[in-house]
C-alpha cells in the first residue's frame, strides 16, 4: 500500500522531499502557506528607480560543484545546469585584482591540484603565505578532516599568516557558516573544505567550482520541481499554495493537520508527515502537538525533546543590499570585498553583478547585490554603510538603493559542538531543513539533503518487512 504523506513547507527541503517521495510511489500533498515557492531561498518582485520591473532574490546564494545532492536534484527535474549556473573555477578576486583566481590552464585539473594551482598563483600573496596554506590543507587531509569537536575555526587556523586569514579563511568561513571565525565550528568548516578542495564535483563541475545562479531562486529548483511533479506524478502529488497548517495532532495511527485555506479550515490525516518549515515555527508546532491530552507519553516526550533542541538553536542574520546604477559593471561577476578594522565601515563581504549573471535581462543591467553575512544593525543603517563601502572600494558614486532584504534568522550560528535536532521527531513524523542534523552548515545543500533523507527514510520504513 502506498503511504499517504504530507509535507509542510515548499522550500528547497520540502520540494526535494516531494520529488524523492513521488519517485517511491507515495501519495504526496505539499502545503505551502504563501504563493511563492522556495522558503528562505525564493524570488522577489521589485522595480528599478526608472520603473522597470525586476526579479530579485531574498538573498544572493552561491553553490559549489561539491553540492552533489542539490545538483542531482536540479538535474532530475529537468534543469540544464550549464545554462542555469555560471561556473567560476575557484576564485575569490578583490577589486584591486588580488586574491585567489584559478588560472585557465588549471581549470580542468583534478582535485586538489586545481586548488593548489589557485593558491600557487594567488595575486598579492607572498610565497610563504601560499606554502603555509598548502601545508595546512595537507595536514587537514592527513587528519581525515577531523578535529576536536569544540575547536573553533580561529583556533584551527591560528598558525596561518594574516594575509591568508584576511583574504581567504575569514570570508570563506563567514559566507559558508555565516558565523565569524572565532565562533565557528572547525569540524563543520573542515567538512566544507574537504568536499570543496578534495571532493568530487558533479556533472562535469569541479568540486571547488563556484556556481552562481542565472535564474531566480524559485525557478532554479522549487518552481521547476513543482511543474515536473505535475507532469510526471500529477495523479499522486498535490501542491497546495496558500494553505497554512495551523496545528498538528495524532490519532494513534496517523498524524492530522488542521489546514486553513481560502477562508476555511479543515482537518486532514496522513500516514507520515515531513515538517519542512524553518526551525522556529517547527519547534512551536512540535511544542503545541506535545500538549495533546491523549498523546502517548513516549510521543509527547519525543516532541518536547525535539522542540527544545530546535528552539534553542542560535541564529544569525544575512542582509542583501540591492543597488542600481545605469553604468555599474564589475570586473567579474563576483568580487570579494575588503574587511576593515571597524566592520561598520565595510560590512559586506561580497558583491555580485546581476547584469553579468543575467546578460539577456535588460532590467538586471546595472544591478549589484551586496551580501552581508552575520549582519548586525537595522536595515536603513546597513544599507547606508554598504553604499558608502561601494564608493570606497568600487568607486561607484551614483548607486541608488533598490531593496534591502534582512533575513534575521537566515541561518543557525554554526558554533563548535552545537546540538542540532534530529531528522526523526516521533513515529511517522519527520523534520527537514538546513538546521537538522547533518554534515553541512545552513546551506541549500544541507536543506536538499535533509529532504531527500527524510523521504528515503519513510520509504525504507514502509518497505521493511513486519515482524
Amino acid at each position: 500500500m502506498n503511504p499517504k504523506l504530507a509535507i509542510v513547507g515548499a522550500g528547497w527541503a520540502g520540494m526535494a522531499a516531494a520529488v524523492t517521495a513521488a519517485e517511491t510511489s507515495a501519495t504526496v500533498t505539499v502545503f505551502e502557506a504563501t504563493s511563492t515557492l522556495g522558503g528562505r531561498a525564493r524570488a522577489l518582485a521589485a522595480k528599478r528607480p526608472d520603473g522597470a520591473d525586476l526579479t530579485l532574490d531574498n538573498g544572493q546564494h552561491i553553490l559549489i560543484g561539491a553540492y552533489s545532492e542539490t545538483l542531482k536534484m536540479m538535474q532530475r527535474v529537468g534543469i540544464d545546469l550549464n545554462e542555469c549556473l555560471l561556473r567560476l573555477p575557484l576564485t575569490m578576486p578583490y577589486p584591486d585584482g588580488s586574491g585567489l583566481q584559478t588560472p585557465s590552464w588549471a581549470c580542468n585539473l583534478p582535485a586538489p591540484l586545481n586548488a593548489v594551482a589557485a593558491i600557487a598563483t594567488a595575486h598579492g600573496w607572498h610565497w610563504r603565505d601560499k606554502l603555509a596554506l598548502v601545508r595546512a590543507s595537507m595536514g587537514w587531509q592527513r587528519a581525515r578532516f577531523q578535529c576536536a569537536p569544540l575547536l573553533s575555526v580561529a583556533e584551527l587556523c591560528a598558525r596561518l599568516p594574516s594575509r591568508v586569514m584576511d583574504d581567504l579563511i575569514e570570508p570563506l568561513c563567514v559566507s559558508a557558516l555565516n558565523t565569524p571565525v572565532q565562533a565557528s565550528s572547525a569540524q563543520v568548516f573542515l567538512r566544507v573544505m574537504q568536499d570543496a578542495l578534495f571532493g568530487q564535483g558533479f556533472a562535469g563541475f569541479g568540486a571547488s567550482d563556484l556556481l552562481l545562479p542565472r535564474k531566480d531562486l524559485s525557478q532554479l529548483f522549487p518552481e521547476t520541481a513543482a511543474h515536473w511533479l505535475q507532469r510526471r506524478h500529477g495523479h499522486r502529488v498535490q501542491l497546495r499554495r496558500g494553505a497554512r497548517v495551523q496545528s498538528l495532532s495524532n490519532t494513534g495511527t496517523q498524524w492530522c493537520l488542521s489546514v486553513q485555506a481560502g477562508g476555511t479550515s479543515r482537518r486532514e490525516c496522513f500516514d507520515h508527515v515531513i515538517w519542512a518549515t524553518s526551525a522556529k515555527p517547527a519547534a512551536q508546532a512540535m511544542r503545541n502537538a506535545a500538549l495533546q491530552e491523549d498523546l502517548p507519553e513516549t510521543s509527547s516526550s519525543a516532541l518536547k525533546h525535539w522542540a527544545a533542541i530546535a528552539g534553542a538553536l542560535p541564529f544569525t542574520a544575512i542582509t542583501t543590499v540591492y543597488a542600481w546604477s545605469q553604468s555599474a559593471r564589475l570586473s567579474a561577476p563576483m568580487l570579494a570585498l575588503r574587511a576593515s578594522p571597524n566592520a561598520r565601515q565595510a560590512p559586506a563581504q561580497f558583491v555580485f553583478d546581476r547584469g553579468q549573471l543575467y546578460p539577456h535581462d535588460l532590467a538586471a543591467q546595472g544591478v549589484l547585490a551586496f551580501v552581508v553575512s552575520a549582519s548586525e544593525g537595522d536595515r536603513a543603517d546597513l544599507q547606508e554603510r554598504v553604499i558608502r563601502q561601494a564608493v570606497s572600494q568600487l568607486g561607484l558614486r551614483d548607486l541608488q538603493p533598490l531593496q534591502t532584504v534582512v533575513e534575521k534568522r537566515a541561518t543557525f550560528a554554526c558554533n563548535p559542538g552545537l546540538l542540532r535536532p534530529g531528522l526523526a521527531v516521533a513515529p511517522g513524523l519527520w523534520a527537514a531543513g538546513d538546521y537538522v542534523q547533518g554534515p553541512y552548515p545552513a546551506t541549500l545543500e544541507g536543506a536538499v539533503r535533509s529532504g531527500v533523507t527524510a523521504a528515503s527514510a519513510i520509504h525504507q520504513t514502509q518497505a521493511r518487512p513486519e515482524g
